[in-house]
């Protein structure tokens, strides 16, 4: 599917302001918050959009490039407007349609799955001939998201997290009009189970016993044929190998009960809200070139940060390879296609809200890697912070200390509501962890030769 996505106004034309807020900075916001979790999450999804940044496109640049790529379906966000007392949602085709068009059933599937996440009241279903609708070829929808200048609504609209709830609520209606689905290997783990009871103490005294031979376990209270057992889990990780290694492990120390379960999507009744997920502490797989050659494929000017991610991941116990993918995540590859900005070193986001907050700012490139890792060390550890290096973390003090102990732990947390977020971080550390298998088996390949 081939999606055009046209957040309204842009440049000089804000569009719609009130209370503090501008309608070309929300629209910009939500319709990249959309194409994120479309290409990030779904399979043979390609976007194009009219702009990433606060520039003036013209209305007929829009549709005819729309046209000219020849996209299947045309979506354009904008916000509302009118006497500062009108409230809620509502969402446009063209007039000249029927109410039995495709174009209809298409805004029929988007409008329930919006207004659903959205929060406010419905103003329905609408028709009218705005530009966008009449010259675009493809069948094509216009949302107003929500009235800009009425308080409610604003004080609604500059939350981040019901931002990120509105696009998930288009992605969502996308995703049955168009029968999109999601990526087939998202968020499969291989769980090493050293051992399953029926008594929680039993379960606990093998844990212990893991934990003292070296090899981290947790208790997960789980549901077998309608028998509830307290399984040990001793790891789970992205990659078969690697669990097969933890099983030999735990053989050597006397536990041959152990056995490995699939899981392909977090979502079955036997898991544990994220439990099972690839953990934020621990070692890293890749160096620091490797991790800089990847980010260069998409975006050629992105910083050469792998050393420092590397660095103080090791210092605090941190996967820094993971949290180099969680970056690319928050930065769109070091391009800052959101609200927060180049210049503020700020990689992961911290204390960004929504485009009149981007959020804390550093000093150098180096500060704001070092600030990212310590955020992590909060959310993972409830250990006190290593003292070698000062504290430059705006927002430790407010994290509840060791509350995500796993990347897709931070689902609900990091970002909000965010409930495949620490899988979108893990899905691309393994096309990292992919591109550089690739260079490695081509430097052997030149070697040979």
């Amino acid at each position: 599917m081939k999606l055009y996505l046209d957040p309204g106004h842009g440049g000089n034309d804000t569009g719609a302001t009130g209370n503090g807020l501008r309608e070309k900075d929300i629209n910009l916001d939500i319709a990249l918050r959309i194409r994120n979790i479309l290409l990030n999450e779904y399979q043979n999804v390609e976007v194009r959009m009219s702009r990433r940044s606060d520039r003036a496109v013209s209305l007929s640049q829009r549709t005819n490039d729309a046209n000219q790529w020849d996209a299947d379906y045309f979506l354009s966000i904008h916000c509302n407007a009118y006497n500062g007392q009108a409230r809620g949602y509502e969402d446009y085709i063209h007039n000249s349609l029927s109410d039995s068009s495709r174009t209809a059933q298409i805004r029929d599937s988007m409008h329930r799955h919006i207004v659903s996440m959205n929060r406010l009241s419905n103003r329905g279903k609408k028709k009218a001939n705005f530009h966008v609708l009449r010259e675009s070829r493809m069948p094509a929808l216009l949302t107003e998201i929500g009235f800009i200048d009425n308080s409610s609504d604003a004080a609604i609209m500059r939350e981040s997290s019901w931002r990120q709830a509105v696009a998930r609520g288009h992605v969502n209606g996308l995703e049955e009009a168009f029968n999109l689905q999601q990526k087939q290997d998202y968020g499969t783990f291989y769980r090493v189970i050293a051992g399953s009871f029926a008594n929680r103490e039993n379960a606990e005294n093998r844990a212990s016993y893991i934990e003292e031979n070296g090899i981290g376990a947790i208790v997960v209270l789980t549901t077998i044929s309608g028998q509830v057992r307290y399984r040990v889990q001793a790891g789970s990780f992205k990659y078969r190998e690697n669990a097969e290694t933890r099983i030999d492990r735990l053989r050597q120390i006397g536990i041959e009960d152990a056995f490995i379960v699939i899981d392909q999507d977090n979502t079955n009744e036997d898991v544990n809200d994220g439990e099972e997920a690839y953990t934020i502490m621990g070692p890293a797989l890749l160096s620091p070139e490797l991790l800089n050659r990847f980010a260069k494929t998409v975006n050629p000017d992105a910083p050469e940060l792998g050393y420092y991610y590397l660095k103080y991941g090791e210092y605090y116990g941190i996967r820094g390879d993971v949290a180099f993918a969680q970056a690319i995540h928050e930065t769109d590859y070091f391009r800052f296609t959101g609200v927060v900005k180049p210049e503020q070193n700020n990689f992961c986001g911290l204390g960004a809200t929504g485009p009149d907050n981007p959020g804390a700012s550093f000093e150098t490139l180096e500060e704001g890697v070092l600030a990212h890792l310590q955020h992590l060390y909060a959310y993972s550890s409830t250990s006190e912070l290593p003292r070698e290096y000062p504290l430059v973390d705006p927002r430790f003090q407010r994290v509840e200390r060791g509350s995500a102990t796993t990347w897709i732990g931070l689902n609900g947390k990091w970002a909000v509501p965010g409930d495949r977020y620490g899988q979108m971080i893990l899905n691309i550390y393994e096309s990292n962890v992919k591109a550089s298998q690739q260079t490695l088996d081509d430097l052997l390949e030149q070697i040979r030769a």
